[in-house]
C-alpha cells in the first residue's frame, strides 16, 4: 500500500537548495534563491525505499520581479513549480496556450505518453489557428510548412513531433525507443520555439520598430 507521511526535519538533513530555472514570471533564467530557512520533506511510496520530495519557497533574483514560486523537488529535478508557466504566452491563441499549457502539466507530473499526446494536439491546433488544412495532420504540417515564414530546422522538426505524438497515442507506433522524461523536455521546448516563430516574431519585430525615430 502507497504511504505518505512527513519526515521530521533535523538540522542539516534537510538541504536547502537553490535551482536554476526560468521564472514564469519575467522568464529571466537565474538561480532562485529559498525564502525559508528549510525546505519540507515528504515521502511517498512504498518503504523501504519510498520517494523523498522535498517543497518549499523560492524568489526569483531579478530586481525588478522577485516573483515568489511555490517548487518540489525530487533529487536535482524540480517535479511542479507554481506558478508553472515557464514560456512567454504572448500572442498565442487561446485553444494553443491551453494545451501548450496542458502538456507542461502532463510532463510535470510525470505522465510522459499523454504529454506527447498533447503535443500532438498542440499542432493540430496550431495548423487549425493557421488555416493549414488537409486530411490527416502530415498533410495540415505539409500546408502548414508552405504557408508559414521560419527556420528550416523548425520546419523540419514538426514532423518529428507529430511522430513522438503518434507513439504515444498508438502501440503500433515505434519511431522512438520509448516517450519519457528526456523525449517530453524536447519536444517541449521544440514546440515553444515553433510558436515563437509563428505567433511572437513579428510582435517582437514590431516593438522594435516601435523604437525608431519618427
Amino acid at each position: 500500500m502507497t504511504s505518505l507521511r512527513m519526515v521530521a526535519n533535523h538540522g542539516s538533513a534537510v538541504a536547502r537548495r537553490d535551482l536554476v530555472m526560468r521564472c514564469p514570471t519575467c522568464l529571466h533564467r537565474g538561480t532562485l534563491s529559498v525564502v525559508t530557512e528549510q525546505d519540507a520533506n515528504l515521502a511517498t511510496g512504498e518503504q523501504p525505499n519510498p520517494r523523498i520530495l522535498l517543497f518549499g519557497y523560492r524568489t526569483c533574483p531579478n530586481p525588478e520581479c522577485q516573483q515568489i514560486i511555490f517548487v518540489v523537488i525530487e533529487g536535482r529535478d524540480i517535479v511542479v513549480s507554481f506558478p508553472r508557466s515557464d514560456f512567454d504566452a504572448s500572442n498565442l491563441p487561446p485553444a494553443v496556450l491551453a494545451t501548450l499549457e496542458e502538456a507542461v502539466t502532463s510532463h510535470s507530473n510525470r505522465c510522459y505518453v499523454a504529454a506527447g499526446m498533447i503535443v500532438r494536439k498542440t499542432l493540430e491546433e496550431l495548423c487549425e489557428g493557421r488555416g493549414a488544412t488537409g486530411p490527416n495532420l502530415k498533410e495540415r504540417i505539409a500546408a502548414l510548412v508552405r504557408s508559414v515564414m521560419m527556420p528550416k530546422e523548425l520546419l523540419d522538426g514538426l514532423d518529428d513531433l507529430r511522430l513522438l505524438g503518434n507513439d504515444a497515442a498508438h502501440v503500433e507506433a515505434k519511431t522512438y525507443n520509448q516517450i519519457g522524461k528526456d523525449e517530453v523536455e524536447i519536444s517541449l521546448e521544440f514546440t515553444k520555439e515553433v510558436l515563437k516563430a509563428v505567433y511572437q516574431y513579428n510582435a517582437l519585430l514590431e516593438r522594435l520598430r516601435s523604437l525608431k525615430k519618427p
